[in-house]
């Protein structure tokens, strides 16, 4: 990595610190990584957020893991469930591995010949908070067998206005 593509991340990472202390926002840093962690308080269930600044793909991420793993026998449904949220979202997207049944929220934004503002950030975060609150119940009922798929689409699209 060039000591450019370093100095300017440093920047990126340094203004999305900015942003959480101009909010009052609790987090961590882990300032040799880049990243800051945080935990949001939704509707029903605690979600926790990881952003990094990569300075060699110049790209900002933001991941939010769900805290529970999809049992292996509702998988299948899962990946099904998880593809028509995100034909749904505007921005972002649900990443699962039906091999061991993890899923996370993740959504990139690119700083490459530009400087990112605190506005962007806040954005990434408002819209992560918001797409993780509305599904992240709903995805745990489906894998508890609480819900079924059925039902589970018939409230994806019901949120989409279909």
């Amino acid at each position: 990595m060039s000591d450019i593509a370093r100095t300017k991340a440093e920047e990126v990472y340094s203004t999305l610190c900015r942003l959480f202390d101009n909010k009052g926002w609790r987090y961590e840093k882990e300032e040799d990584d880049l990243l800051v962690k945080c935990t949001f308080r939704g509707e029903d269930l605690p979600m926790d957020f990881f952003m990094r600044v990569y300075p060699d793909q110049a790209t900002v991420a933001l991941f939010s893991p769900l805290h529970f793993s999809v049992p292996e026998d509702k998988r299948l449904t899962m990946a099904a469930a998880v593809c028509a949220v995100n034909d749904s979202i505007l921005d972002g997207s649900f990443d699962f591995d039906i091999r061991d049944g993890q899923l996370l929220f993740r959504m990139n934004n690119s700083y490459l010949d530009c400087d990112p503002s605190m506005e962007v950030f806040d954005y990434m975060l408002g819209m992560a908070n918001a797409v993780v609150d509305a599904y992240n119940d709903r995805f745990l009922m489906l894998a508890k067998g609480d819900i079924s798929i059925d039902q589970f689409l018939a409230k994806v699209y019901r949120l989409e206005g279909n």
